[in-house]
């Protein structure tokens, strides 16, 4: 299916609207919509993550790639193990202070727009572990988008989680924001 984003065609001789929907020639092959829709449209439904499996939450990570939950109807089925060719980083474990570093320096070696799903009890606020070595919660480090629960959390949970994502992604505005960071670099 051919995508052509335009506007609608104004004649000035007659003064008339020519619609393209009803012109029987290209009939169901345009879509009207606004720039931002698509490019949300394409982001969310092309999510490259990058899994970062820390601990036993790791295990229920794989299981979503399988046949039985298949994350591949969600567009997330190509699980990059190169940050710069990720977009989604989900943390699935413990995450130590040791580790902590190197999950950083992926993170930023992520290209934007990067989003973070922490997934599980440990990633989400440090588990059952409350020592020293352990990191209270991925979000001391990272911006996390989306939260799972549960010790390990289903793989169904993962799927609900990455559904909430793409909602949020739905939802952004990137061509404001890159005007805005425009604007702001000039000033």
């Amino acid at each position: 299916m051919r995508v052509i984003l335009s506007l609608l065609n104004v004649e000035t001789a007659d003064t008339t609207l020519s619609h393209a929907a009803y012109d029987s020639k290209v009939e169901g092959n345009i879509i009207f919509t606004r720039l931002d829709a698509a490019i949300n449209w394409m982001r969310k439904n092309s999510l490259w993550p990058m899994p970062m499996g820390l601990a036993c939450c790791a295990i229920e990570l794989m299981a979503t790639g399988s046949s039985r939950f298949d994350i591949s109807r969600f567009g997330a089925e190509v699980m990059r193990f190169s940050p710069r060719q990720a977009d989604v980083m989900i943390v699935s474990g413990t995450v130590t202070y040791k580790m902590a570093l190197a999950v950083r320096r992926i993170w930023e070696q992520m290209p934007e727009p990067k989003w973070c799903i922490a997934m599980g009890a440990c990633a989400s606020s440090g588990g059952m572990y409350r020592s020293y070595a352990v990191l209270q919660g991925i979000d001391r480090l990272l911006p996390v988008d989306v939260y799972i629960s549960g010790c390990p959390p289903r793989p169904e949970a993962l799927l609900e989680g990455l559904m909430k994502l793409q909602r949020i992604i739905e939802g952004e505005k990137p061509i404001e924001d890159q005007i805005a960071e425009i604007r702001q670099a000039q000033v």
